[in-house]
């Protein structure tokens, strides 16, 4: 630009000749004619126009570049960008359409199997294949927040293979709007109990409360509209406002840009976390995972503050207000025991002991267990099953009954409900049902877990596999001898006898 006007300043103002330009400037005679052939068409025109004089010296040159070979963009990258295309497909005809991977995360994993492609690339390429789509924009107001001053909240779908199934959960999303710290935690349905226990948990992590909660029109936290604008909070929300000492705001409806960090915020942490994996052994293994890639998001740098979002945090936690206690969070039922000594929840059965048949227990529901008391003594704790019609049982609920009732122990549900004590007994115990039994009845008196019943029958299969009696495992995991008995005096041929089968457990423990 500034030689284009040196090259006309020359010409005009100081008579110079094109070749004596081009000596001086080092120029290319050929660029200086096409330069002051350029201004004189401009002043010879139709309609002489200052502004276009001047905009063509200011300007700067604009060059004819032919199509150049993409180096980057190999066949091999090509390849694996549309592998990664295919695989969005996939999840959008299995109704993942929300943790398909975006064009960042596919510059992400390139750059992770070492393809040094930029990001322009990336989109342009996509572009063409995709064809560009027309998105309507929309202007949003930048909003400044104090620290500790405003969390906002919302929920998420996703949904996840466990142990080979794939089901749908809900994510729960806590979002700051100072710091954008983010927090969220998976439950398997979006109700009351999720959205008291989510509370606690949060405010449990960050060691405060913030000064408001912001949520959007969802029903666990609006009881019903008043007016046009008016929400009128659940018992659940007032609960949690009254042990927290919070105030909360809801939105407007189908407005919620006006909780636009935690709206970015769960599709960003779908994203991130269950975009590049959805396959889980367990629902702990998926939890545990989450709280990983969150961690991993606080402490990444944000692009408008050049801080992390835990750095950030830390200006605020101060100011956050403290809590005495957690708030105990449960629904409180009555239930009857009936015949198969179940309660039932919810289509769902929990087994509870066999000698409560007829009687009424207190059941307290969590989202994620349920324990039953019976005159304040609990007597049953399961993991709660969120399926239709399941029975949840627990072999040791009915031990007293099978010692009179041992054959219906093979066909029982409960035996059933058991994968290892199932195989066990298939393994070791067809045709004594009444051996089974009693092993299990010494287990619950004596609190042995089945992971050290199932590391006690592993060891003495290494020493006799040929032999596996209930009294070999039992002087193995140890009897508990009575506190305050006293030894009884045998017979010689009695205490002979013991002597012989004391050497032969020694032995076999050795």
């Amino acid at each position: 630009m500034y030689t284009k006007q040196e090259i006309v300043i020359s010409s005009y103002r100081n008579g110079k000749s094109q070749r004596k330009i081009s000596r001086e400037l080092q120029v290319n005679r050929k660029t200086i004619k096409k330069y002051i052939e350029g201004y004189e068409n401009l002043q010879n025109g139709s309609i002489r126009s200052g502004t276009a004089l001047s905009a063509y010296l200011s300007d700067p040159p604009v060059y004819r570049v032919g199509v150049r070979t993409k180096v980057r963009l190999t066949g091999e990258v090509r390849s694996f960008i549309d592998t990664l295309l295919e695989e969005n497909v996939k999840k959008v005809q299995q109704g993942m359409r929300k943790q398909v991977l975006k064009r960042i995360d596919i510059l992400q994993l390139l750059h992770g199997e070492g393809f040094g492609v930029g990001y322009t690339t990336i989109c342009n390429y996509i572009r063409e294949k995709q064809g560009k789509p027309t998105l309507g924009k929309e202007a949003f107001i930048r909003q400044q927040y104090q620290p500790g001053s405003t969390c906002e909240f919302d929920w998420g779908e996703i949904k996840l293979n466990i142990a080979g199934q794939q089901s749908c959960f809900q994510l729960a999303v806590f979002t700051s709007a100072y710091s954008n710290y983010r927090y969220a935690i998976i439950y398997k349905r979006q109700d009351t109990l999720a959205f008291m226990e989510s509370h606690v948990s949060f405010f449990e992590h960050i060691g405060g409360v913030y000064h408001q909660m912001v949520y959007d029109n969802m029903r666990v936290a609006v009881s019903k509209f008043i007016g046009k604008h008016e929400k009128e909070p659940t018992q659940a929300l007032l609960q949690l406002k009254g042990h927290y000492l919070f105030g909360h705001r809801f939105c407007n409806v189908y407005s919620g840009n006006e909780k636009g960090h935690v709206e970015r915020s769960v599709e960003y942490i779908r994203r991130k976390a269950f975009g590049f994996k959805s396959s889980f052994a367990n629902f702990e293994e998926a939890g545990k995972y989450l709280g990983t890639v969150i961690d991993q998001i606080n402490q990444t740098k944000q692009q408008l503050t050049g801080r992390t979002a835990m750095e950030m945090f830390s200006d605020e936690s101060a100011l956050l207000w403290q809590c005495s206690g957690p708030l105990a969070c449960s629904d409180s039922v009555q239930l009857r025991v009936d015949k198969y000594a179940t309660i039932s929840y919810c289509t769902n059965r929990y087994s509870v002991s066999d000698k409560l048949v007829g009687c009424f227990v207190d059941a307290k529901i969590f989202s994620g267990t349920i324990e039953a008391y019976y005159e304040n003594r609990p007597v049953a704790s399961h993991r709660r099953d969120y399926g239709k019609h399941q029975w949840v049982i627990s072999i040791e609920h009915y031990l007293d009954t099978l010692r009179q009732k041992p054959g219906a122990l093979e066909g029982s549900v409960a035996l059933t409900s058991s994968p290892y004590l199932r195989k066990l007994y298939g393994d070791f115990y067809t045709g004594a049902p009444r051996d089974f039994i009693d092993l299990l009845h010494y287990c619950r008196q004596n609190e042995i877990s089945v992971e050290n019943l199932e590391a006690t029958v592993s060891r003495l299969v290494g020493l006799c596999p040929q032999s596996i009696t209930t009294e070999k495992l039992l002087a193995l995991l140890g009897n508990k001898p009575i506190e305050g008995a006293k030894p009884v005096v045998q017979n010689n041929q009695t205490a002979y006898m013991a002597q012989i089968q004391l050497q032969q457990i020694t032995a076999l423990m050795n």
